[in-house]
């Protein structure tokens, strides 16, 4: 089992809770490197909000 199998196992059901935290901690990367990487902060938070969020949507169903 990978490890983001793992993390899914746990968050399964605190998905909302979990994009607050991704969210959170890439609004403290920004404050710290005063936006330098704001673009990679976003990616890298959209793809973490999809893996973790979206997996109980199936190929039919429209993403948040």
């Amino acid at each position: 089992m990978s490890m983001m199998d793992k993390l899914k196992g746990l968050l399964k059901g605190h998905e909302e809770q979990a994009g607050k935290g991704i969210d959170k901690g890439g609004d403290y990367v920004d404050e710290r490197t005063q936006g330098k990487y704001r673009s990679q902060v976003d990616t890298a938070q959209d793809r973490m909000k999809q893996q973790l969020g979206d997996q109980d949507r199936g190929p039919d169903q429209p993403t948040r």
